[in-house]
């Protein structure tokens, strides 16, 4: 993959603002999924054990493998991390997140309405069925507060996000309404 010029000079210490970025010619280091499974006003979530946002709360989701597509992933990472498999599977948006040491990362957000199979508990997470109205935003990475309760109100989304270790340092969010 050719890195563009503008990313070789790319210097984050004086990106503040993802205005300042050219997400035109932006490109991921990582891609990624995360599954919000809900129904009957409930949200499937995580206490995340390892690896990015340990300690956090979330959703079941992980990096895309190798010639698998993002569905894929996502069918595979809620199986191998919460023991369920979703059922139409629906793309609510992407996020493109931008990190100071350097991370880049590409998400594709789903949600499902339906699942089979039983939830358990794995080294990775220690998944809980949580309200909608009651998700422990303050627990959660920082821009889900301006976008997740709309996705699961059944809008669609995109993303871009700087981010310092934890700490959100600039956002643009577009919220619309399904195609």
């Amino acid at each position: 993959m050719k890195i563009p010029d503008w990313l070789k000079t790319f210097s984050m210490e004086t990106i503040r603002s993802v205005k300042e970025i050219n997400w035109e010619e932006w490109v991921p280091g990582v891609r990624a999924v995360i599954v919000y499974i809900h129904q009957n006003n409930q949200v499937l979530l995580i206490h995340k054990k390892r690896g990015l946002g340990a300690g956090k709360v979330n959703a079941p989701g992980g990096h895309i493998e190798a010639g698998e597509t993002p569905e894929q992933a996502a069918v595979r990472e809620c199986q191998e991390e919460v023991g369920l498999t979703p059922k139409g599977l629906e793309l609510r948006g992407k996020l493109y997140f931008q990190f100071l040491d350097g991370l880049r990362m590409e998400g594709f957000v789903y949600t499902a309405t339906a699942f089979t199979g039983d939830m358990i508990e794995t080294d990775e997470a220690d998944p809980f069925w949580c309200h909608v109205d009651k998700m422990p935003l303050n627990r959660m990475w920082e821009d889900d507060f301006y976008w997740l309760p709309q996705v699961l109100r059944g809008k669609q989304m995109d993303g871009r996000f700087i981010f310092d270790n934890d700490t959100m340092v600039s956002l643009d969010v577009a919220i619309r309404d399904p195609e």
